[in-house]
C-alpha cells in the first residue's frame, strides 16, 4: 500500500530526503519510494541522502564555477562531463544503498550545467546575445512558446500533462475491467486467451494514449484475473513484467505511444511523421508483440478462472471499483484493503493475505482466516458499500458452510444496488469514450499543420472526458489526483532536457554527427543502424530511457532522409527495449517493479527483474536486429 501522508508545505520539500515528491507522498511509480517502502524482511536498506544539503552544495559548485569562468575560459568537455554526470548520477544515486532524490539531483547539477555554459564564449548563444542583445534573446526562446518547445520540450511535456488527465478520467468508468470480464466471460474463464486479448488491446491503445498512462491499470487488471485462477507468485510476477514490454516495445508504432517517441518526433521534425511510425516502427511493435505471446503461452499454459464458482464481488468487479471510486475516492484490491486494514485485523492479515492468492474471494478469506464479524463486515462495507455490508457477510457466511441457496439469496439486496450501479458506470464510459473525437481530431490537425500544438489533444480529450464523471466529485478528485501523481514522475526531466539544450548550442553534437558519417563510411549504414540499436538498448537499461532520447536523437540532424528513418527506427525500438530491461529504464518498469514489491513478493529484487525478463529481450533484440537489415536492404532496393 501507499503511504498516506500531508502534502509537502514548502519549496525544499521537492527534493526532501525521504523522497516526498511535489503533491501528496501517494505517487506510487516513484523509484525511491518503492526503495524505502520495502517490507521488513528485505535484506537491503536504503540510506536517502539530504535532498537539500546537496542542491546547496551544487548551488556552491555553481557559483565558483562562474566566478572562475569570469576570467578564465571554460572548454566544452567540462560541461559535456557534467550532463554525463547528472545522467549517471540518477543510476548510481537512484539504484544502489545510497540515494539522493532526483529532484534534487537534477535541479541541482542544473545550476552547475548553466555556469559551466555561461562561461563558454563560443557556443550559438553567446554568439546571438553579442548580434541581437539579452532582450531579442529572451523574446525568442523565454517569451515564445517555440521558444520553450527548443529549450526543454515544452509542447511534448504538454501533450504527456494533459494526457495523464485525459487517462485518468477514462480509468475511472472502469473500461479495462469490464473488457477483461466480457472477455474472460467469452473464452469460458480460460487465462491465456483473455490476457492476450487483453494485452493486444493495449498494445494498440498505448501508441495512441501513451503506455505510461496505460500500464498501472493493465497491471491491476491482469494481476486481478490471475490471483482469482490462483496462478502461482511467479506467473503473476511475469504478467507485471509483460505489461511494461507491451506498453513499451508495442507502443512504438505511433509517436504519442511514448515519451521519447515524441522527444525524437520534436527533435527531428519534420522527418518522422505518422507514416514514419507506421512504415518503420510499427513492424518491430508487431513482431515484439507475437513474440511476447509465445512467451505468455509457456508461463500461462492453462490456466483458467472457474465462473461457475466466480464470487459476487469478482463477477462484478468492473462495478464494484466504480463504486469505491464513487463512495470514498480510492480504488482497492482485496489485497491493498487488507494491507491497509492491518492493525483491525490483528495479526491475521497475513492468514487473509494466503487465502487471496490461493484464489478465494475477499469474503471468504476473511472468513477462513477466522477475522470476527464486525471487522468482517468494516471491511467489506469500505471495500464495496457499508449498507451491503450485513448482506455481503450473511452471503459468505452462508457460502463457508455450504448453504448455498439462502447464499444466493443473501446476495440478491448486492446485485440489485450493482445492477443500478452498472447502468451509470455504462453512461459515463460511453460519455468518456466520445471524447477520443476531439483527441483524435486535434492530433490529425497536428500532423496536417505542425503548428497547432500537439498538447491542445491531449488538453481537448481531457476536458471532454471530465463531463463523464463530472458529476461524481470524490470520483473526480481521484482522477485529479493519480494524475497528479502520474506526471510527478516528470518532474525531474525538466532541467535534463535544458541541459541538453544548453550541450546543443555549445556545438557538442556536430563532432557526434561527425563520428557517425565516419562509422557509416567504415562499417556501412546497416551496421551503423545496428551498433545504434544496441547502444541505445544497453543505454536505455541502466539511464531513464526519455534523457537517452533526446540525447542520441541530437546526432541524427542533416543526415539523408532514408538513412536518418532507419537510424530513429534503431533508436526508437532500442529506448523501448532498454527500458523494459532493468527496474528503472523507463516509467512503466518503475511502475510494474513497485507493484510486485508492493503486493506481489516483497523480497523481489532488481537482479531477479533482469534474469526473469532477460529471455524475451533478448528473443526481441534478436529479431529487431534482423528487422533493420531487412529493412536497409528495402531501403536500397526503393532507391536504386
Amino acid at each position: 500500500m501507499t503511504a498516506k501522508s500531508s502534502a509537502p508545505s514548502g519549496v525544499g520539500d521537492f527534493f526532501l530526503a525521504e523522497d516526498v515528491p511535489i503533491g501528496d507522498a501517494e505517487f506510487l511509480s516513484s523509484e525511491q519510494n518503492v526503495l524505502t517502502s520495502q517490507s521488513e524482511s528485505s535484506t537491503a536498506t536504503v540510506v536517502m541522502l539530504s535532498g537539500k544539503k546537496f542542491f546547496a552544495g551544487c548551488a556552491v559548485a555553481s557559483a565558483i564555477l562562474f566566478f572562475v569562468s569570469r576570467s578564465v575560459a571554460l572548454p566544452v568537455w567540462l560541461l559535456a562531463a557534467e550532463v554525463l554526470t547528472t545522467i549517471l548520477g540518477l543510476f548510481f544515486l537512484g539504484s544502489f544503498r545510497y540515494q539522493v532524490h532526483k529532484n534534487a539531483l537534477t535541479y541541482g547539477m542544473l545550476l552547475v550545467v548553466t555556469a559551466t555554459f555561461c562561461g563558454l564564449e563560443s557556443s550559438t548563444w553567446s554568439v546571438q546575445i553579442a548580434q541581437i542583445g539579452w532582450w531579442g534573446w529572451a523574446r525568442e526562446h523565454l517569451l515564445s512558446f517555440h521558444g520553450l518547445d527548443d529549450l526543454f520540450h515544452a509542447d511534448t511535456m504538454l501533450f504527456l500533462l494533459g494526457l495523464t488527465f485525459f487517462v485518468s478520467v477514462i480509468a475511472q468508468t472502469r473500461l479495462l475491467e469490464g473488457i477483461t470480464f466480457n472477455l474472460l466471460r467469452r473464452n469460458d474463464g480460460r487465462i491465456l486467451p483473455t490476457v492476450i486479448a487483453v494485452t493486444a488491446f493495449v498494445a494498440v491503445s498505448s501508441g495512441i494514449l501513451d503506455g505510461v498512462s496505460m500500464i498501472g491499470l493493465t497491471i491491476r487488471t491482469l494481476v486481478i484475473i490471475m490471483m482469482l485462477a490462483a496462478a502461482p507468485v511467479e506467473s503473476i510476477r511475469y504478467a507485471v513484467m509483460i505489461c511494461t514490454a507491451v506498453t513499451t516495445i508495442c507502443g512504438i508504432w505511433l509517436a504519442y505511444g511514448e515519451p521519447p517517441n515524441l522527444i525524437m518526433k520534436a527533435n527531428l521534425h519534420p522527418y518522422l511523421n505518422n507514416a514514419f511510425f507506421i512504415l518503420y516502427c510499427a513492424p518491430a511493435a508487431i513482431l515484439s508483440y507475437v513474440l511476447i505471446v509465445l512467451n505468455l503461452r509457456k508461463k500461462l499454459g492453462r490456466q483458467r478462472v472457474s465462473l461457475a464458482k466466480l464470487d459476487l464481488i469478482d463477477a462484478n468487479l468492473a462495478d464494484v471499483r466504480f463504486l469505491q471510486a464513487t463512495r470514498h475516492g480510492e480504488v482497492l484490491t482485496p489485497v491493498e484493503l487488507v494491507e491497509a486494514h492491518e492493525r483491525e485485523l490483528d495479526g491475521k492479515m497475513n492468514a487473509v493475505l494466503h487465502h487471496l492468492r490461493q484464489g478465494e474471494s475477499l469474503g471468504l478469506s476473511l472468513i477462513k482466516a477466522d477475522v470476527p464479524q464486525q471487522t468482517r463486515k468494516k471491511l467489506l462495507g469500505h471495500f464495496v458499500n457499508e449498507d451491503l455490508a450485513n448482506s455481503l457477510d450473511a452471503h459468505y457466511t452462508y457460502d463457508a458452510a455450504g448453504k448455498y441457496e439462502a447464499a444466493v439469496i443473501a446476495e440478491k439486496e448486492v446485485e440489485t444496488t450493482l445492477a443500478l450501479l452498472a447502468k451509470v458506470r455504462k453512461r459515463a464510459q460511453k460519455a468518456g469514450a466520445l471524447a477520443i473525437i476531439p483527441f483524435v481530431a486535434m492530433l490529425i490537425l497536428h500532423g496536417i499543420n505542425h503548428e497547432i500544438p500537439l498538447f491542445l489533444a491531449s488538453f481537448a480529450g481531457f476536458f471532454c472526458a471530465l463531463f463523464s464523471i463530472w458529476p461524481i466529485p470524490k470520483m473526480r478528485a481521484l482522477a485529479v489526483r493519480e494524475a497528479k501523481h502520474e506526471y510527478a514522475e516528470y518532474y525531474f526531466l525538466f532541467p535534463l532536457f535544458l541541459s541538453i539544450t544548453l550541450l546543443t548550442s555549445a556545438g557538442f553534437f556536430n563532432q557526434m554527427q561527425s563520428l557517425i558519417h565516419r562509422g557509416m563510411e567504415t562499417l556501412g549504414q546497416s551496421h551503423v543502424a545496428a551498433l545504434q540499436f544496441l547502444g541505445s538498448t544497453f543505454l536505455s537499461a541502466i539511464l531513464d530511457n526519455n534523457i537517452v532520447a533526446d540525447f542520441a536523437s541530437r546526432a541524427l540532424a542533416d543526415l539523408d532522409i532514408t538513412v536518418l528513418k532507419l537510424f530513429a527506427m534503431a533508436q526508437i525500438a532500442g529506448y523501448a527495449l532498454g527500458g523494459c530491461w532493468t527496474h528503472i529504464g523507463c516509467a512503466q518498469s518503475v511502475v510494474a517493479y513497485a507493484f510486485i514489491q508492493r503486493d506481489v513478493d516483497a523480497q523481489y529484487t532488481p537482479v531477479q527483474w533482469i534474469r526473469d525478463i532477460t529471455p524475451i529481450i533478448v528473443q526481441i533484440l534478436v529479431a529487431v536486429l534482423v528487422l533493420i537489415y531487412v529493412q536497409n536492404l528495402l531501403m536500397q532496393a526503393l532507391t536504386h
